[in-house]
């Protein structure tokens, strides 16, 4: 089935040409309606990601890009912003099935330095009262468990950085069918939350970790939001770009784990996560999102 996305949103033609079907029709059969904070620098890769992986469901899918009023970014033009991106509080009075909240580069920060912080509690707030599951990624998913439960983050010695083995420890949940026992995801963060602290709220549930990575995803009991550390909406070359580019920097940086083969960055990577990745978000639209619609 299509997605239903903005008219000459650029992320159109660049998913065409992997055969994905997106449309700006508006057919009688309602759409499952999703909502995309996109806090990433890079927009329109970051737009491009995640609505790949949102195209792997039967279901009609409308994607609506969500922005705040408190934040201004600094790498995407103002133009694209005005023509695909509308307001929070513009939109929280409409009815939307799912939100994605993305993560972003504020990990050095304190929640409560960060300059939109206020507005984000407000959409968080109002993820919990109005959307039937939420997907919170790496940085915004340390930041909700925050909000909501009081669960610090730590900074890490070095940056959890590469792609890394998981292991599911709840097959039985839905959000799962399908997984094998181990599946692999990026990562790329330079803080963490921790498994005891997680532990210590009744309503959470821990279900994937990596002995390297630690915690990976969170859901709250009911699947009304998922706390998700990694990346596995990463396109193949993402992780090489970013090395790339703290390496040109003069930043310290390891190459990234279990990325290129023989940790060679001379060679192409190798795309061990991709299959797990539509999995995913198939079984969140699928079992969390519609199901319960």
């Amino acid at each position: 089935m299509p997605l239903i996305l903005p008219d000459r949103l650029p992320a159109i033609e660049l998913l065409k040409k992997e055969n994905i079907f997106v449309t700006d029709d508006q057919p009688d059969v309602r759409p499952l309606r999703i909502a995309l904070l996109n806090l990433m620098p890079i927009k329109i890769t970051t737009e491009t990601d995640f609505i790949r992986l949102l195209s792997c469901t039967p279901l009609r899918v409308e994607v609506a890009l969500m922005k705040i009023r408190s934040h201004t970014p600094k790498h995407t033009s103002a133009e694209h912003m005005q023509a695909f991106y509308r307001y929070f509080d513009e939109m929280k009075h409409e009815s939307f099935d799912g939100l994605i909240v993305t993560g972003a580069p504020l990990e050095h920060l304190d929640y409560e330095q960060v300059t939109y912080w206020a507005e984000l509690q407000e959409v968080f707030d109002w993820a919990a009262r109005n959307v039937r599951s939420t997907c919170y990624i790496c940085w915004a998913a340390q930041a909700a468990l925050y909000h909501f439960f009081g669960i610090p983050k730590y900074p890490t010695e070095k940056k959890i950085f590469g792609v890394f083995r998981h292991t599911v420890l709840h097959p039985e949940v839905p959000l799962f069918r399908g997984f094998d026992d181990e599946f692999h995801a990026p990562h790329s963060r330079h803080s963490e939350v921790r498994r005891a602290d997680i532990e210590r709220v009744p309503d959470l549930c821990i279900m994937a970790e990596s002995a390297e990575a630690g915690v990976h995803i969170v859901a709250k009991h009911g699947g009304s939001a998922f706390f998700i550390t990694g990346h596995s909406e990463y396109a193949p070359l993402t992780l090489d770009g970013e090395y790339r580019r703290d390496l040109a920097k003069g930043l310290p940086i390891d190459p990234p784990a279990h990325y290129y083969p023989n940790d060679d960055a001379s060679q192409p990577p190798v795309v061990r996560w991709r299959a797990h990745a539509h999995l995913l978000f198939m079984n969140w639209l699928n079992h969390y999102v519609h199901q319960n619609t």
